[in-house]
């Protein structure tokens, strides 16, 4: 999600606790059967966003209404650091949307909890929502052992940004397309002198370790669900990420955020991080147009995957107008809905066709992310990976501030995650 919220261990024992004993009550205006509009009745659904970006959600509620006379949409957004307590206390009344929006790494508890509805028997009858309309990375994402419950919305992923200008003058033409690229022109970068820099890593976002340890063929757990984070290969991928501060290419504590490190004469001219930064560097760096560009991910040993986040869209368990709530999904789903989504509010379209869309594809930046999203995958979507992933950053803390050793910190870190997983 754009704006992760960590699911601690209280909620999701809170969550546990109060679905027993829950009883059904009915939260819908004039129900009908299956969640139809009984004839002459208008059906009122309620859909919960989250964010600035839900604030845009009436606009797209408004065009579904011009289509759907006989049902009414009420749009509450919430912000992103109260909607998972909402929620919480959502399922345990059985009272609250029709519609939810969800944060991909939220679906696991709430889908455990069966408070979001699974989708599969409503494919023949909303083609607008079947998995092969959207990459397979977000599919993912909306699935929980074999449930359907969360129809991809918009996506993210994480491509390279760098300064093309920066890297000219030190003789580079091109992006670096390996890792070994990446160490080298990285290092480069930051002979240009005092508090220069080749690439600012972002040490607090959780699942940069995940993605290159995977890029390096690592499988992050076995077939018996088994922490695999001291292995070799998740091994060799931390110690690759530490060689930057080793050879003091980036920058522990720079002081300054991606932005400006990437304005001026650069004090950090490469960053990776999501497509909401092309309108940040074109909104906060009006004078770097033309001066700089995006990547795919440089190819790690085994290949360049990406990590893949975003939100879905899920109908909640306990509605009363579920195929209303459906057909509110499904427009929601259709391409040309996605560009005027991404219109209103510059979230990149899950469905696939959308990607054919001129708007889309007359822009570099946009082309190289759509490339990207071919070898995007989620994080392990299981209930306490956040727990797991805030656990690594402490663990990777210690290597590139102490130079702690990696092997060892692996070691303790798996033995942590084992323990969380029993909890």
């Amino acid at each position: 999600m754009r704006k992760t919220l960590a699911i601690g261990l209280a909620s999701s024992l809170l969550l546990t606790g109060v679905l027993a004993g829950c009883s059904s009550n009915n939260n819908a205006e004039s129900p009908a059967p299956e969640g139809s509009p009984a004839a002459g009745k208008k059906v009122t659904i309620n859909v919960w966003g989250m964010g600035e970006e839900a604030k845009s959600l009436p606009q797209m509620a408004e065009l579904f209404e011009q289509e759907n006379p006989d049902i009414k949409v009420n749009v509450q957004a919430l912000p992103w650091d109260t909607a998972h307590d909402k929620l919480l206390t959502a399922v345990a009344s059985k009272k609250g949307p029709d519609v939810v929006q969800m944060g991909t790494t939220w679906i696991p508890e709430f889908a455990n909890a069966k408070a979001l509805k699974d989708l599969t028997p409503y494919l023949e009858n909303f083609p607008e929502i079947k998995k092969e309309n959207f990459y397979d990375g977000s599919i993912q994402t909306g699935t929980y052992e074999d449930a359907y419950v969360g129809v991809p919305w918009y996506i993210d992923t994480r491509v390279l940004y760098y300064r093309t200008d920066i890297l000219k003058e030190i003789g580079y033409n091109e992006p670096p397309k390996t890792w070994d690229e990446m160490l080298a022109v990285s290092k480069k970068l930051a002979e240009r002198g005092n508090n220069k820099y080749g690439y600012a890593l972002d040490v607090k976002e959780q699942s940069l370790g995940f993605m290159f340890a995977r890029q390096n063929g690592a499988e992050l757990f076995d077939a018996d669900g088994k922490p695999q984070f001291n292995q070799p290969k998740f091994v060799e991928a931390v110690e690759y990420m530490a060689q930057f501060f080793k050879d003091k290419s980036a920058p522990v504590d720079i002081g300054m955020d991606a932005v400006q490190a990437f304005r001026g004469d650069g004090v950090a001219p490469m960053f990776i991080s999501g497509p909401w930064m092309i309108n940040l560097i074109n909104d906060q760096a009006p004078e770097l147009k033309d001066k700089w560009a995006t990547a795919v991910l440089p190819q790690g040993k085994e290949n360049n995957f990406s990590s893949l986040g975003g939100s879905n869209l899920s109908v909640f368990e306990y509605t009363e107008n579920a195929d209303a709530a459906v057909k509110f999904v499904s427009f929601m789903s259709k391409p040309e809905t996605q560009i005027k989504w991404m219109e209103l509010t510059n979230s990149l379209p899950a469905a696939k066709t959308a990607w054919e869309d001129d708007k889309l594809k007359s822009d570099a930046n946009y082309t190289v992310i759509g490339e990207q999203l071919k070898t995007a995958v989620p994080m392990p979507l299981i209930k306490p990976f956040e727990e797991i992933a805030q656990n690594f950053l402490s663990s990777f803390e210690r290597v590139y501030r102490s130079n702690a050793d990696v092997q060892k910190e692996m070691d303790d870190f798996n033995k942590k995650a084992e323990e969380i997983l029993k909890k």
